[in-house]
């Protein structure tokens, strides 16, 4: 084939790369982004290392070699959280409610809804060798809060939004075995929104903004084992991101602080996926699936002035204390194959959050969650090449306590002045995710029923 061919393969995966850097707020484990592939939506991404569709290459670029030829696949999600916090004591509510119109006890909804898209291309250049590109948004977050609520010190704005882009090349070294790297690109634009409370005076708003934007650099590697003809495992890795934000410090005017030009590193997580796909007669295909993301390398981000020096609001050092733990994803479920064109897939999947109780905040209300989702691929037969995949999960969280203030261990909020905040969040998401795929010179699909022993 051509390097032409290359460019038709990949054109659609580098343009509709370019909307990622519109996506918000999703929710996975920390501020990971998991709405990366319609088909694997609609399983809980049970066995998703595993391939069956091509969007499988963000967690293992090894499964390009199952899509002979050029293929192409564009995804888009649309994420519809809704986070209800109520506080049951905190030490500022009296005073900023005495002193701002418009305060509120409580946020009927901290998420924004989101629109997550995602782009795959692959080129088979020999009967060996494929080449791969995918455009993702790979982390995220953005919230809003009234300025003026019972936690309005710990809960205020933040949104970040990423852009990762991954080439890769896969081997083939026969049906059984195929390995892949790649390198990650990735740019990140993050803004944080911070309530400045000077200690002995009348808490009125003054708002500080943190804002900036920088890349990281990375590497992909993936492995897809074939034992027998009706099974597939895949491992895939995505290794960690220290990336690098360089910006600027809006103080609002407080005293005891550091305006101006800043910097900080995100020490983000390294995640290691593994998938099962095992037939199980003519149409049913068991689905399994395991994830490590290794969140506890995040630990404290320290923001520093273009001196070196620590940067300072109100006198406090300015820090993102993360201290965030491992987080794991298990999940199971099932395709089932109607015939030719349509295949219908459920899955259940059990998240283990890296955000504990210790050092949770009202801005990021991450807890331990259970999936539900269902979906189903189309072929027309009209339209040779043509795969449609339609998911729909949703995730319910379990009931979210938030403790910050002196004695309470978080380090968000334990100092001797911090203002105490005791609440609760109660969170549910839906995710409804879409996705094309095409691959050119694909076999004729016909709509016939299947022909069983």
């Amino acid at each position: 084939m051509s390097a032409g061919g290359v460019k038709v393969a990949l054109r659609a995966s580098s343009a509709l790369g370019l909307l990622v850097l519109i996506a918000t707020q999703a929710h996975a484990g920390g501020f990971a982004l998991r709405e990366q592939s319609a088909a694997g939506q609609g399983s809980s991404f049970a066995g998703v290392a595993a391939g069956g569709a091509l969007s499988s290459m963000f967690w293992n670029p090894a499964i390009m070699t199952q899509f002979a030829g050029k293929t192409m696949e564009m995804d888009a999600s649309a994420v519809i959280p809704k986070a209800s916090q109520s506080y049951t004591s905190s030490s500022l509510a009296t005073s900023l409610g005495a002193l701002n119109p418009g305060y509120r006890n409580g946020v009927d909804n901290s998420g924004d809804s989101a629109f997550v898209p995602s782009s795959y291309g692959s080129y088979q250049l020999t009967d060996k060798i494929w080449l791969g590109l995918s455009v993702n948004s790979p982390f995220g977050l953005s919230v809003a809060f009234p300025q003026a609520w019972a936690g309005a010190t710990y809960g205020q704005g933040a949104d970040v939004k990423s852009f990762n882009f991954q080439p890769a090349i896969a081997y083939k070294f026969n049906n059984w075995i195929s390995i892949a790297v790649g390198a990650q690109i990735q740019y990140m634009k993050v803004g944080y929104d911070q309530l400045g409370i000077i200690p002995g005076l009348p808490p009125t708003i003054r708002m500080a903004n943190l804002s900036g934007s920088g890349y990281g650099f990375g590497f992909t590697a993936g492995l897809t084992l074939t034992p027998t003809p009706t099974t597939t495992i895949g491992i895939g890795y995505r290794s960690a991101i220290n990336q690098k934000i360089s910006g600027t410090l809006d103080t609002g005017g407080l005293a005891g602080s550091t305006p101006g030009s800043i910097e900080t590193t995100l020490n983000l997580p390294d995640t290691v996926t593994v998938g099962l796909r095992q037939g199980i007669g003519d149409r049913f295909t068991l689905l399994a699936g395991f994830e490590w993301s290794n969140w506890s390398r995040i630990g404290t981000a320290v923001v520093t002035t273009a001196s070196g020096g620590t940067a300072t609001l109100v006198g406090s050092p300015v820090q993102l204390p993360f201290q965030y733990s491992d987080g794991y994803f298990y999940s199971l479920g099932g395709e089932y194959i109607v015939d030719p064109t349509l295949t219908l897939r459920a899955g259940i999947a059990f998240e283990k959050s890296p955000i504990t109780d210790a050092v949770r905040t009202p801005r990021l209300p991450d807890n331990d969650r259970m999936w539900y989702s269902a979906g189903l691929s189309y072929k027309p037969p009209q339209f040779r090449g043509v795969t449609m995949d339609l998911g729909y999960s949703y995730i319910d969280a379990k009931d979210t306590p938030i403790n910050l203030g002196p004695g309470s261990g978080n380090p968000w909020g334990t100092g001797a002045t911090s203002p105490v905040y005791v609440g609760s969040v109660d969170s549910h998401i839906h995710v409804l995710s879409f996705g094309f795929r095409y691959q050119w010179d694909a076999p004729e699909v016909r709509k016939t029923a299947l022909i069983t022993k």
